[in-house]
C-alpha cells in the first residue's frame, strides 16, 4: 500500500474520530441548555433523595454486565434510565443518567463519553415528555408507555446516528447491522420493567426490594441469553474446529501414502527414454507423467491446507493494511460483476501476531467468494474491528447465504457450491486462522453470508514461531 493511501486512510480514521466526538460534544450542549431552560420547573417538582440514590446506584450496578446479541449489546441500564424518566424530574434524570456510565471507566475515552451522554439524553427527554403528560397525579398507563416508547425511539435515534458518523456506514445499514430483532426483544423487557419499578419505588423500604428483585430477575435473564448464545457459538465452533481437525488428520494420512507412490510413479515415468519410443507411446508417457506431476501439486496443496506453515512477521501486522491490500487484488473480480465493494476500517488499533502472506491470502480468498456469491450489481462489506480483546476482519455479501444443511460442511474439504470451485478455499483458510490461534465463523444474516476472522491482539513479548 502506497504511502499516500495509507495517508487516505489515516485521514478517513481520523476525520470520523473528530466527527464522533463533536456529535457528543453537540448533544452535551444541547443536554446543558435545555436543563438550564427547565431548571425552574425541575427545581418546583423535587424528587425524594433516597429515590435518586436508589437509582443512580442500580443504573451503575446494572451497567456491568453486558450481553453481546448478534452485534449489538444488551445493558440492563436502561432499565434504570427508563425507570427515571418516568418517576424523576428532568434535571434528576438526566444525573441519574450519567451515572450509570460509571461502571464502563474501563472501555476508553470514546464508550465512557457516549454512554454517559446517550444516557442522560434520554433519561432528560424522557422525564421532559412525562413532565408535560403528568396532570397533578401519577402518571396513567397509557402516558408511561408512550413516555417508554418515546425512550426506546430515541435510544435507536442517537445511537444509530452515532454508529453511522464513526463507522461510515449508512443509517439502514447500522440498523441492519447492530439491531437485530433479539435486540428489539431486549428493549421491549427493559421497558417492561421499567415500566414494574415506576409502580414500586414509592420511598417504602418495601418498593426499594421489591424493585432490587425485579433488577435481579433482570440479571437473571442476561445471564441466560449470555450462556445460550455462548452456548450455541461454542457448540458451533467445536463442532467446525472437530471436522477440520477429523479432515486435517485424514487427509496427512492420505497424501503422506500416496505422495510416496506417485513420486514412485514419476521417478520411473522420467527414466524412460522417450527419444526411443514411437509418437503414440511417447504421448502417453508425457501424458502420464503430467498427470502424476499434477496429482502430487494438489496432494502438497492439500497437505498445506491441513497443515499450513505459518511463518509470524517480527513486527505486529496491522489488519486494516492487509484488508486494503487484499482489496485490491480483488477488484478486478468485482468489476466483472459490477460488484460494489466497501471498506469500513476500524479506527482503534487492530494490530495482530500473524503471517502476513498466509493471512492476506485467507481475507482475499473471503473476499473472492463474497463476489462470487453476490448478485450481478451486488454489494461486499469488509470491517475490521475490536471485540472485546480480539481484532476482527468480517466479509459480508448480499447474496443467497448458506443453506442451513450446508452450514456443517462449509470448511470440509472439497466441498463447495459453486460451479468450477475446488472446495479448498475454505478449508485452507480455516486451517491458516486456526495456526494463528484465531477463529474463522460463519454469521449467518438475513442479508447473505457473514465471515469472520477474530484473532488474538498483537503483544510485544510474544516469541517469533515458524
Amino acid at each position: 500500500m502506497s504511502c499516500l493511501a495509507r495517508y487516505a486512510q489515516l485521514s478517513k480514521r481520523v476525520n470520523r474520530i473528530l466527527k464522533s466526538y463533536a456529535y457528543l460534544g453537540a448533544l452535551t450542549l444541547a443536554l446543558v441548555a435545555l436543563n438550564i431552560l427547565n431548571y425552574g420547573e425541575s427545581f418546583r417538582h423535587p424528587n425524594r433523595l433516597a429515590d435518586v440514590v436508589f437509582l443512580c446506584l442500580a443504573g451503575v450496578l446494572l451497567n456491568v454486565p453486558q450481553v453481546r446479541i448478534d452485534q449489538g449489546r444488551l445493558s440492563l441500564s436502561g432499565i434504570v434510565i427508563s425507570t427515571a424518566a418516568l418517576v424523576a424530574n428532568p434535571l434528576n434524570a438526566t444525573v441519574i443518567g450519567l451515572a450509570s456510565s460509571a461502571s464502563v471507566f474501563r472501555r476508553g475515552a470514546y464508550p465512557i463519553a457516549g454512554n454517559a451522554i446517550f444516557s442522560a439524553t434520554m433519561a432528560f427527554v424522557g422525564a421532559l415528555v412525562a413532565q408535560a403528560l403528568r396532570t397533578g397525579g401519577p402518571l396513567p398507563i397509557t402516558s408511561r408507555l408512550t413516555v417508554l416508547l418515546i425512550c426506546i425511539l430515541l435510544n435507536i435515534s442517537i445511537v444509530a446516528l452515532a454508529f453511522r458518523i464513526r463507522s461510515g456506514q449508512s443509517v439502514r445499514e447500522v440498523l441492519g447491522h447492530n439491531f437485530s430483532f433479539a435486540f428489539y426483544g431486549a428493549l421491549g423487557y427493559i421497558a417492561l420493567a421499567a415500566l414494574v419499578i415506576s409502580y414500586l419505588i414509592d420511598g417504602s423500604p418495601t418498593g426499594y426490594v421489591l424493585s432490587s428483585i425485579v433488577a435481579v430477575l433482570a440479571l437473571a435473564l442476561t445471564d441466560t441469553i449470555a450462556g445460550r448464545r455462548l452456548r450455541r457459538v461454542l457448540e458451533s465452533e467445536l463442532s467446525d474446529a472437530d471436522r477440520h481437525l477429523f479432515h486435517s488428520r485424514a487427509v496427512e494420512g492420505v497424501v503422506h501414502n500416496v505422495r510416496n507412490h506417485i513420486a514412485t510413479a514419476v521417478g520411473y515415468l522420467k527414466e524412460i527414454d522417450l527419444n526411443r519410443l514411437d509418437p503414440v507411446d511417447k504421448e502417453a508417457v508425457e501424458t502420464a507423467t503430467a498427470a502424476a506431476s499434477d496429482a502430487v501439486t494438489v496432494l502438497r496443496t492439500l497437505s498445506q491446507g491441513a497443515t499450513p506453515r505459518v511463518s509470524f512477521a517480527r513486527d505486529p501486522v496491522d489488519l486494516n493494511e492487509l484488508v486494503g491490500l487484499a482489496m485490491g487484488m480483488a477488484r478486478p473480480r468485482a468489476r466483472s460483476k459490477e460488484i460494489e465493494l466497501a471498506v469500513r476500517e476500524s479506527p482503534e488499533e487492530v494490530k495482530v501476531k500473524a503471517d502476513p502472506l498466509l493471512l492476506r491470502e485467507v481475507i482475499t480468498n473471503l473476499v473472492n467468494n463474497a463476489i462470487d456469491a453476490a448478485p450481478e450489481k451486488g454489494k461486499v462489506d469488509v470491517t475490521t474491528g475490536r471485540r472485546g480483546s480480539s481484532s476482527y476482519v468480517s466479509v459480508a455479501d448480499d447474496g443467497p447465504g448458506v443453506l442451513d444443511e450446508n452450514r456443517h460442511h462449509l470448511f470440509e474439504p472439497h466441498f463447495t457450491t459453486k460451479e468450477g470451485g475446488t472446495g479448498l478455499g475454505l478449508f485452507m483458510s480455516y486451517g491458516v486462522v486456526r495456526e494463528h490461534q484465531g477463529r474463522l465463523n460463519y454469521e449467518g444474516s438475513r442479508r447473505g453470508a457473514v465471515f469472520t476472522i477474530e484473532l488474538p491482539p498483537y503483544s510485544g513479548d510474544d516469541g517469533l514461531a515458524t
